[in-house]
């Protein structure tokens, strides 16, 4: 069976009128089964938000993307605005990080909601306000009705951010990505997003593409991990593989972050020594190469391919993580 979303080869470069080019993503490839979650993974810069723009087509016009991203068999990538604008929210909608910035303070969340309901469907307005808080009780936002007739501004930040998955739900689609949408809640409501988002796609049958920094999250609620370094995918396995038997030293310095319960009060967290790379200016090496530990001179020399070294696992490195009880433990 062919899967939902193929990705493949994915590059976007930016060739802004100052400064030199920079190379946002590398070679991108994945596959994704409607009712499946992916959680692609990395700091800031590591092109995990900017390969899911260039899906959605929102990207700048300075952006070059090569690559295919095929959504059920249709080739996203190369699309017009106009045929895009067929497709997104149609087919693949998404939820991005601060639904304060993405509502219009302006406009009551009802309106929003049907504004989006109607863009999709030929619906008079009694029936698209019927719909609209027909996806309000979907995403359980508590007391809908009176929330409908409400301005952004008086719902907390949970509830804001269910209002924009009604609006991303409005016309079903076929997948949907979150981009960082927990990230401005707090550790009990960020589940809870999660937790319904993992509800409506058992429900909708939907494809979750899941953008974050945190592998706690990764590991709470995806299938599959794809973990990005310097615009690369660095490490790919299904998420109990991954964290049973992490090999990418990248990979294994993001858990080792994670803050843990059994540690002692004020114990400072483990940190990523060294920076993110500059990405008008990387070598031929390996673009992590400055800030790992298991690093020799031919990490300097040649960088990695990313190569499916174990079943179902891939990673790019010459000098994997061995000890995986070590990992486990830290």
């Amino acid at each position: 069976m062919t899967a939902l979303l193929q990705v493949s080869d994915l590059r976007v470069r930016f060739e802004a009128p100052r400064g030199a080019p920079v190379q946002a993503v590398a070679g991108l490839t994945y596959e994704l089964d409607a009712g499946r979650t992916l959680a692609i993974i990395g700091e800031s810069g590591s092109g995990k938000t900017v390969s899911s723009r260039a899906i959605m087509g929102l990207l700048p016009d300075y952006a070059r993307v090569t690559g295919s991203a095929r959504l059920d068999g249709t080739e996203l990538i190369g699309l017009n605005d106009a045929e895009m604008r067929r497709h997104r929210g149609a087919d693949v909608a998404m939820v991005f990080q601060d639904p304060a910035r993405s509502l219009n303070p302006t406009m009551r969340v009802g309106t929003q909601i049907t504004e989006a309901v109607t863009a999709h469907a030929d619906l008079n307005k009694a029936a698209a306000r019927e719909r609209a808080l027909e996806l309000l009780g979907l995403v359980r936002l508590p007391a809908a009705e009176q929330r409908f007739g409400e301005y952004p501004h008086q719902l907390s930040g949970g509830m804001r951010q269910r209002v924009m998955i009604a609006i991303a739900l409005a016309a079903q689609p076929r997948l949907l990505i979150a981009d960082e949408a927990t990230t401005a809640l707090d550790v009990t409501t960020q589940a809870q997003i999660m937790e319904l988002l993992l509800e409506l796609q058992g429900k909708l049958g939907m494809a979750l593409v899941m953008i974050s920094h945190d592998l706690g999250l990764a590991a709470s609620f995806a299938d599959e991990v794809i973990v990005m370094y310097a615009g690369r995918a660095v490490e790919q396995a299904p998420t109990r593989e991954l964290f049973r038997n992490v090999r990418m030293p990248y990979t294994k310095a993001l858990l080792e972050a994670i803050p843990r319960l059994e540690r002692p009060p004020h114990t400072m967290l483990p940190v990523v020594p060294g920076r993110p790379p500059d990405l008008t200016s990387l070598g031929a090496g390996c673009p992590f190469e400055p800030r790992c530990p298991n690093a020799q001179e031919d990490c300097r020399v040649t960088a990695p391919p990313l190569t499916e070294h174990e079943p179902s696992h891939r990673y790019a490195c010459w000098h994997p993580v061995r000890d995986t009880a070590e990992v486990a433990a830290s």
